[in-house]
């Protein structure tokens, strides 16, 4: 049987969100500063890292199965609002039936960022966009904690 879309899809986000907790709560435990730390002057925070990852898993989701991507506000400051935004992500993400995403590899995917638009095929879009963008967004937040001083291995962010 071949790898379908939500297999492509969902495992991914649902891994990768559940392993920025498990560092988020490491990162809480050293320093409950640190969700608003910065890796360089011109990035995103930590929680904006958090909100990216977020945004990038839901509207991914959203964009393949053609139902709404829900807003957030982007407004969390503290951890656990970080724990509170991932948590609303994995609900939508898990609310999702399969087969809304399932087929949707030729499915015509719009995504405005930096005042243009880009157009993808669904499985481009996951392939080329989503996923790298999301793993880059939880791998930020991992080298936020790392260079604050959070004792992360591999392994934490592996699982």
């Amino acid at each position: 049987m071949p790898l379908s879309m939500s297999q492509a899809s969902v495992p991914h986000f649902i891994r990768g969100l559940g392993q920025l907790e498990t560092i988020l709560k490491l990162g809480e435990a050293a320093d409950p500063g640190l969700a608003a730390a910065r890796l360089a002057p011109d990035m995103l925070p930590l929680s904006g890292q958090v909100q990216r990852a977020s945004d990038t898993a839901k509207g991914c989701i959203a964009r393949l199965s053609g139902v709404e991507n829900p807003r957030f506000a982007d407004d969390e400051k503290t951890f656990a609002d970080l724990y509170a935004r991932i948590g609303s992500t994995l609900d939508f993400i898990k609310s999702v039936p399969t087969e809304m995403i399932d087929g949707s590899e030729t499915r015509h995917v719009e995504v405005k960022g930096g005042g243009k638009v880009f157009e993808f095929t669904g499985l481009h879009y996951l392939q080329r966009h989503a996923l790298p963008n999301f793993y880059f967004h939880v791998s930020i937040a991992y080298a936020i904690l790392r260079h604050n001083g959070v004792a992360l291995s591999k392994r934490h962010y592996l699982g």
